[in-house]
């Protein structure tokens, strides 16, 4: 049996005052690949906001890479934070600076602080996304694809246990879609455990895998077939 990286008991999911998921139950397993799907304002991005510690854990109970969701402090976030990769929709790259840098300021803010492991990591993970070439550019300098690609080696620079992908080809034509996709599938082989949240549904029917949907304020997982 491999272990669970993440579950939630009878766990309900709110945004300020509002209950957007209820009775939520569900495990994720050690090398698992789990998209969650579900319409816009299902309660998607509410639910991995609840994972990274932007919002709390108010009912039930939950564990994320050993992090107690429902007993977790302020002080705590930056620790869990460093133990999940976390990729957004809208890549978040500080546009002031160029990648090197960017990716030099996420392992200075989690604690790196010798200059020559931090140049051999940021050169590490550019070259599992295939962007090795790309340091020394700045943001606008780069493609929709080539920044997403950025943002998953930014996510892999601390040797997350989880890497939680909040809509990452949202913003992204189909083809672009596609060789991100690629991307995250390759991490996945390496051993990575991802939950990847999406509304693409020819990427699912393209790399099919174990899917859970939001809706009607639960998550349930479904199978492949009735997607």
């Amino acid at each position: 049996m491999s272990e669970t990286i993440l579950e939630l008991k009878d766990a309900a999911i709110f945004q300020k005052e509002s209950l957007v998921l209820n009775e939520v139950n569900l495990d994720v397993r050690k090398g698992e690949f789990v998209y969650l799907i579900g319409k816009t304002g299902s309660g998607k991005s509410s639910f991995m906001k609840t994972l990274y510690g932007d919002l709390p854990l108010q009912q039930g109970t939950g564990s994320i890479a050993d992090f107690d969701l429902a007993n977790l402090r302020e002080k705590d976030i930056p620790f869990l934070r460093r133990k999940l990769g976390i990729v957004f929709q809208d890549f978040k790259l500080l546009p002031d600076r160029n990648i090197n840098n960017n990716m030099a300021f996420v392992l200075k803010a989690t604690g790196w602080k010798d200059s020559h492991k931090m140049a051999l990591q940021i050169e590490e993970v550019l070259g599992k996304v295939g962007m090795k070439t790309k340091g020394f550019k700045f943001p606008h300098e780069l493609s929709g694809g080539e920044q997403q690609r950025i943002a998953i080696a930014r996510a892999l620079l601390n040797d997350p246990e989880l890497i939680l992908a909040d809509e990452p080809t949202g913003n992204l034509d189909p083809q672009t879609s596609v060789e991100v996709m690629k991307v995250l599938q390759e991490i996945h082989k390496s051993g990575r455990t991802i939950l990847m949240a999406t509304h693409d549904y020819a990427l699912i029917l393209k790399y099919p895998s174990k899917t859970l949907k939001c809706d009607g304020n639960k998550i349930f997982e479904v199978v492949q077939r009735a997607v």
